[in-house]
């Protein structure tokens, strides 16, 4: 019954039979049962994998990996969710925007429901007469920019270094159009510092990383080389089909039987050692590393991005002189716990009770890459 559920996820993902094969899928968890078993025995402990990307974390509860893989693994879902981990201070400063007359907010379509330590949100804000906009791209917002020029247009910059490159694409645009009214918050979030705290922080154990496949697409399979030399654990860059994810558990599980560490390649087709080039370059010409504040963790140094020198005018909260100001948690929520890896949502007392997608109380719940959304919307239960 597993397997067929698994299969038919497989075949929605992708039209190529080799990704929808019930025979290869079949072996493969036979190997991973085999090697989880083995290293039980060996070790007395389950091998715990942390999955740092939202389409991973989706992708695993869709297809009903966590249950197909037997007792001896544990998947766990990190912090692959950029709406999830923007702080709760970051969330109250994108809405402080609406209280300026001369602004319009453009956004991608998850932020839109995330709730300010006040309560609001932005599409409650847009209900109550806010410009409020959903973009589907930040050149869209740059179009809006042109066609209001008495408007300034603040697009919220939240995600990881894949969206980065294109909201970096979309300033460069402006700049050369000369488009003045045209700002972005800046609230970019960096993978690798992140990992990197979160093994030398040990708030939960971590045996191995599925590694993300859109971020590694950019910042390519050297940037995580430090797992490997400071931490000596093994990690794997996965595609996103179920058959991606279960090759990329059974090599985890070969290496962790062998007492070997490692940086995998399972992703191959889409990542190369040094990333895309042309990404990584555009990301250094318009904006700087820095501090960022993560939500439920505070500062990570050196884990987000501020514009460079050359491209500072575009920084919405410079423009507005917007400060950070720390914020607590939403009250009972386990969101922050759920991204570091120190508690599965259906640990968190509020989780398919008072906090659901039609009434979510953390991002968790209100991304559509967010653990607790995945595991509500697929009925996942452990």
């Amino acid at each position: 019954m597993l397997l067929k559920r698994f299969m038919r996820q497989s075949k929605n993902y992708f039209d190529s039979t080799i990704w929808a094969d019930p025979l290869i899928a079949e072996k493969i968890v036979d190997s991973i049962k085999n090697k989880s078993e083995r290293i039980y025995k060996r070790d007395g402990k389950r091998v715990s994998m942390m999955e740092v990307c939202g389409t991973h974390t989706m992708a695993i509860a869709k297809s009903g990996i966590r249950a197909l893989i037997g007792d001896y693994v544990n998947l766990i879902s990190g912090p692959g969710c950029p709406v999830c981990v923007t702080s709760q201070g970051d969330i109250d400063r994108i809405i402080e925007f609406s209280k300026f007359k001369d602004v319009i907010i453009t956004t991608f379509g998850d932020m839109i429901k995330v709730k300010g330590s006040s309560g609001k949100d932005l599409s409650e804000i847009r209900v109550s007469g806010g410009d409020v906009r959903v973009v589907y791209s930040p050149l869209d917002a740059v179009k809006i920019a042109e066609e209001t020029p008495d408007k300034n247009i603040v697009f919220v910059g939240v995600g990881f270094e894949t969206t980065a490159p294109t909201v970096a694409a979309a300033v460069k645009t402006a700049k050369k159009n000369n488009v003045n009214n045209f700002f972005v918050a800046p609230l970019f979030k960096l993978v690798p510092p992140a990992l990197d705290f979160l093994l030398s922080s040990k708030l939960c154990e971590i045996d191995a990383f599925i590694l993300p496949g859109h971020v590694s697409v950019i910042i390519g399979k050297n940037a995580y080389d430090f797992i490997e030399k400071k931490y000596q654990i093994p990690s794997v860059i996965s595609g996103f089909e179920p058959l991606d994810i279960l090759r990329t558990v059974d090599l985890i599980l070969e290496a962790v039987f062998d007492r070997t560490d490692f940086i995998g390649l399972e992703y191959s087709r889409a990542v190369s050692d040094e990333g895309n080039r042309v990404a990584i370059d555009i990301l250094a010409e318009v904006f700087a590393p820095s501090d960022a504040y993560w939500r439920a963790v505070g500062v990570i140094r050196k884990s987000g991005y501020v514009f460079s020198k050359d491209y500072e005018k575009f920084d919405a909260f410079k423009k507005y002189g917007i400060k950070y100001v720390e914020k607590p948690e939403p009250k009972g929520c386990a969101c922050g716990r759920i991204l570091l890896g120190m508690a599965k949502p259906s640990e968190c007392s509020l989780f398919g009770k008072l906090c659901t997608p039609e009434n979510a109380v953390g991002p968790c719940m209100v991304s559509s890459e967010g653990a607790c959304a995945a595991w509500y919307r697929y009925g996942v239960k452990k």
